[in-house]
């Protein structure tokens, strides 16, 4: 059999790339976020303290996964996680302390909501949240921890439904589509439609379209 002709092997697992952490325990919480770009909505984040005696197969960056897949999983974190906490931060949040410093509040409310508490964070990206416990921050940590994909899972589905949402409500604009993002269908409704209540204003696209009204 030619190589083309093989198989392909199916994966049940991820393999993460090394990493160095500095705790040992079992309540270590994987923190991400959804949401820093789009133009509306809230910026939604998800803390996960995974059970090693019950593991999940095929966690990994959400955005890597199919929205039918992110839905599987989602529900199966959620019944087999030891913890997990899904919170946000409002648009008029994200407009009064900027999106850097919102998206780090929605990562403290998904924490503080942990029952059992954590005790160790690992945070996607390159800055820990401000919180009072110790941790680390892993850049493209979605890809390297499963406790992080875990949390970009949680957090990518909830703030789709809330586009979803959205979008019932307001089906010329595109939100279940476009999620919230800047796209060329999205930019072409906020200048033909103008800004709804939940755009956050402090974005210089949704700024401009404000100015001619």
């Amino acid at each position: 059999m030619s190589h083309a002709e093989r198989p392909k092997a199916k994966r049940t697992a991820v393999e993460y790339a090394p990493l160095e952490i500095a705790y040992q325990g079992e309540r270590l919480a994987g923190i991400d976020e959804v949401g820093r770009g789009p133009l509306i909505g809230s910026v939604v984040a998800a803390a996960v303290i995974l059970d090693p005696s019950r593991p999940i197969a095929g966690l990994t960056d959400s955005k890597k996964l199919s929205a039918r897949r992110r839905e599987a999983l989602d529900i199966e974190i959620r019944e087999h996680a030891l913890s997990f906490a899904v919170a946000e931060a409002s648009a008029a949040e994200v407009d009064a302390l900027n999106i850097y410093h919102a998206t780090h509040l929605a990562m403290r409310r998904a924490i503080d909501a942990l029952a059992p508490a954590a005790e160790y964070l690992l945070v996607d990206g390159n800055r820990l949240p401000g919180h009072t416990l110790p941790g680390q921050a892993v850049v493209k940590g979605d890809a390297r921890h499963a406790a992080i994909a875990a949390a970009s899972i949680l957090a990518k589905v909830a703030r789709d439904a809330q586009m979803f949402e959205l979008d019932a409500r307001y089906p010329d604009y595109g939100f279940a589509r476009h999620k919230g993002y800047p796209t060329q269908a999205h930019m072409a409704a906020l200048e033909r439609l103008g800004p709804l209540d939940e755009h956050r204003r402090s974005f210089a696209p949704v700024a401009r379209q404000l100015a001619l009204i």
